[in-house]
């Protein structure tokens, strides 16, 4: 399971904004993080790369993965998970009942 991000949610929104406004300042957009993710104190410059990233997917402007699908597809493996436990715990209890119906019964 993942960790909770150290930083709010706010945070990360508005570094990614942040990171928009100021790119036409700088020669590369890793300059325009570099100088973001020092300003806020975020830790490092790849973590704010990889909010923007995420933000460009999110507004279907670059491939890859939401995170509406990402929190769906946990979801759903998450789901699967119980089902597959669910099932075998169905087969023990079949396979014990097929056993005492099989067995001899005697009387006392």
């Amino acid at each position: 399971m993942a960790c909770p991000s150290q930083y709010p949610l706010d945070l990360r929104r508005r570094a990614v904004r942040m990171v928009a406004e100021v790119r036409p300042n700088y020669d590369t957009e890793w300059a325009a993080m570099k100088a973001v993710a020092a300003k806020l104190g975020i830790g490092t410059t790849e973590k704010l790369r990889k909010w923007v990233r995420q933000d460009e997917i999110d507004a279907g402007t670059r491939p890859g993965t939401t995170t509406e699908e990402s929190a769906q597809i946990k979801a759903m493996k998450k789901g699967i998970a119980e089902l597959k436990r669910a099932n075998e715990i169905l087969k023990a209890a079949a396979s014990f009942f097929a056993a005492e119906i099989d067995r001899p019964h005697t009387r006392s």
